[in-house]
């Protein structure tokens, strides 16, 4: 049996979930192994939805770039009964959110994230599997040991200070920590295919058709989701007769890439029934509001749906995050999204651990902060898979920014500090709202606050104020207490970091009106100082007096404060992250 050397983390499983993890886990400095028991990328169109909220993700590590250009628009969802066209969803945002809903195939979204994972440094081990794990050990001399099929089919044992499982909804990282994962299964089964439409759609809209009978009850549909190319959907439907008998011995299969269903969770495509063209084409004709003829089939499976979720993310040093931790339907696009944030969540929080500024309450607020997600996203989507997110109580603006995961956050969370300014206002475990309007003397054009904050790993320190002098005394106080914020965002990591360094892992940015911003000239260096031209950061921040915002590396605010208390506020945060 072969031996490595130790690395900070092992992450199984290398879908999205994975993936994200991995390259948060990179841009914090933490050496990490990604392992993957598929020789290669599934070739299937799964989770194709990208939320607006997953964008922003990806801008601040330096990846919405290349998945934008690569996906299409979902612009919104025509709905119809019996031949009918009963609603029309435009899927509008407030316009100061930087990204609209997006569609691309989970393997293009693989690649890219493979890729750009790459180029960190760090490469999927294809053909690798988990067969089990064992902890011990406490503090610093604590580990996980892990037991490893090769694709050489040898064994190698690998020792880790964690292990994330990111291994599907068959995980073995579940299984071996003996998380109950408690749930059901929908009783019908559904087939997916990836093929081209010759019909006259709107561009970039998807399509429910659904008939129903006299008794309400709906009893065919047909869900389609448009891809890139041209006319290229990925559609769902019910599996005809001939296809829904279940093969001797049970589910066939459980879901691609997973060990098998012999757990019982029925979920995932399946292997065995291959539906063909002439299935697609039938439902079509049932369903399509308009004569379609479907062709250029890239593949088909049927597939279950399960909703379930974990009784707890994570014992010890072991994790679970995406399909391993929660499973529901696809409706709204929501599995994948919810996963990837799952990740970044807790990347961030194992960087600060690994470097010793963050304690068992901050490896604990994992699991506070997320699993109250995975619930309510359960609830939701199997809500509206049975009743339809047209039924949905809320005004459309609230559902849809529901939908995006712009309404997620931590606000009664362990994490979340002591609320400041009006109380409408953007507080502690919020969502840090993008804007734009924010100047350089140096650019000739404006900027977002994602591009202030892109490619920064750790934590960003914003000070806003109209008074120069206030705003650089604000300055200075940060800038002392940047040696344990920059350990505290890893700057002693691999890839080292300096609290002198603005785009380290950390930073602190002066936000300020012109006047103020031109009075401030001793501002410390390299504290960048950019004009809120427009007014827009402090509407959207509520920023009605001298404040400072903390925001955290996933995207949240970790503290907001009074300006002339900057240091004690920066200090009580870090202070919180390491506290039993």
């Amino acid at each position: 049996m072969a031996h490595t050397p130790t690395t900070d983390v092992l992450i199984v499983g290398a879908g999205p979930v994975g993936l994200s993890a991995a390259v948060e886990l990179r841009r914090h400095g933490v050496s990490c192994r990604l392992v993957d028991r598929l020789p290669a990328r599934l070739p299937y169109a799964k989770a194709v939805g990208i939320q607006p909220r997953t964008l922003e993700i990806w801008d601040r590590m330096g990846l919405a770039r290349t998945v934008i250009e690569a996906a299409v628009p979902l612009r919104g969802q025509l709905i119809y009964v019996n031949g009918t066209e009963q609603a029309r969803i435009e899927l509008m945002l407030p316009p100061e959110v930087p990204y609209r809903f997006a569609a691309l195939p989970q393997y293009e979204t693989e690649r890219i994230l493979e890729e750009h994972l790459a180029a960190l440094g760090t490469v999927i081990e294809r053909g690798t599997e988990l067969l089990s794990f064992a902890q011990d050990g406490d503090g610093a001399a604590g580990g996980v040991a892990s037991l490893l099929r090769t694709a050489s089919g040898g064994e190698e044992e690998l020792r880790t200070r964690y292990l994330i499982g990111c291994d599907g909804a068959h995980s073995t990282v579940r299984k071996g920590l003996g998380l109950s994962y408690e749930g059901g299964a929908f009783a019908e089964e559904y087939m997916l295919a990836d093929v081209v439409s010759d019909w006259d759609l709107p561009e970039g809209y998807g399509l429910r058709s659904m008939h129903q009978g006299v008794d309400g009850a709906t009893d065919d549909v047909l869900v389609c989701i448009p891809l890139p190319g041209r006319g290229r959907y990925r559609m769902s439907m019910l599996v005809p007769p001939e296809l829904s008998a279940q093969p001797a011995g049970g589910p066939a299969g459980g879901s691609a890439g997973g060990p098998g269903a012999g757990d019982g969770v029925l979920h995932g495509l399946e292997g065995g029934r291959v539906p063909e063209l002439s299935h697609i084409q039938a439902v079509v004709d049932r369903l399509a509001p308009s004569p379609a003829t479907v062709s250029g089939m890239r593949w088909s499976s049927v597939f279950r749906i399960s909703h379930r979720i974990v009784d707890r993310y994570g014992d010890g040093r072991v994790f679970v995050a995406g399909d391993a931790a929660h499973i529901h339907p696809p409706t709204g696009a929501q599995g994948m999204n919810t996963g990837i944030q799952d990740a970044c969540n807790l990347a961030w929080k194992l960087a600060l651990a690994l470097r010793g500024a963050g304690g068992p309450r901050l490896l604990a607020s994992y699991d506070a902060e997320r699993r109250p997600v995975g619930e309510e996203v359960v609830g939701r989507t199997v809500r509206h898979a049975t009743q339809g997110i047209d039924k949905e109580p809320d005004d459309l603006r609230t559902v849809l920014l529901r939908e995006a995961q712009l309404l997620v956050g931590y606000r009664d969370g362990p994490l979340a500090g002591i609320p400041f300014g009006p109380a409408d206002a953007p507080q502690p475990g919020e969502r840090a709202p993008d804007c734009s309007g924010l100047t350089l003397p140096l650019a000739a054009y404006p900027a977002r606050l994602l591009d202030v904050l892109r490619g920064r790993a750790g934590h960003v320190v914003l000070l806003y104020g109209e008074d120069g002098a206030a705003l650089a005394e604000a300055a200075g106080q940060a800038r002392a207490a940047g040696p344990a914020l920059a350990e505290a965002a890893g700057a002693g990591g691999a890839e080292g970091g300096s609290a002198d360094d603005a785009t380290g892992p950390c930073t602190v940015v002066v936000l300020a009106r012109e006047a103020a911003l031109d009075a401030s000239a001793g501002l410390p260096a390299p504290v960048p100082g950019y004009r809120d031209a427009a007014g827009e950061f402090a509407r959207l921040y509520g920023a009605d007096g001298p404040t400072g915002f903390l925001v955290r590396p996933d995207g949240y605010l970790g503290a907001r404060f009074p300006l002339s208390g900057t240091a004690a506020a920066l200090s009580g945060y870090l202070a919180s992250l390491s506290t039993p």
